[in-house]
């Protein structure tokens, strides 16, 4: 049984930054796909970022793109978003995902991701 747990949320003033960490069990994700996206009240769940195994090759959404880092360390079996210059617009809770295997191309709807964690709030003030 996988399992996921996000860590690091919280509540930051705009401009600030945070840094997510998403540590699973059960599986070895360094050959998986892992994402995270985001999920605001009222809002559909959506796609943030997302981290390719074998070459590490990332791919972003236009808000995250130039604020946002996806990361892995995968001896600890966990991933990372650093995010810097944080927008109030940021605030939701965010999901780490997986899907097993390498992706051809990183999936950025929840669909094709088997996996998923409790979430950790990111709060974003003004």
């Amino acid at each position: 049984q996988v399992q996921l747990v996000e860590s690091g949320g919280g509540w930051v003033e705009a401009g600030g930054s945070l840094r997510l960490s998403c540590t699973g069990s059960g599986r070895n994700l360094d050959t998986d796909t892992m994402g995270w996206f985001r999920q605001a009240p009222g809002k559909a769940r959506e796609f943030v970022a997302g981290i390719n195994s074998i070459d590490g090759s990332t791919s972003y959404s236009d808000s995250a793109k130039g604020r946002f880092t996806a990361s892995r360390d995968n001896a600890k079996n966990t991933l990372f978003l650093q995010m810097n210059s944080l927008k109030t617009e940021d605030t939701a809770m965010y999901f780490c995902t997986q899907r097993p295997g390498y992706s051809m191309v990183i999936p950025t709807r929840p669909g094709p991701y088997v996996h998923w964690g409790q979430g950790t709030q990111v709060t974003v003030s003004s």
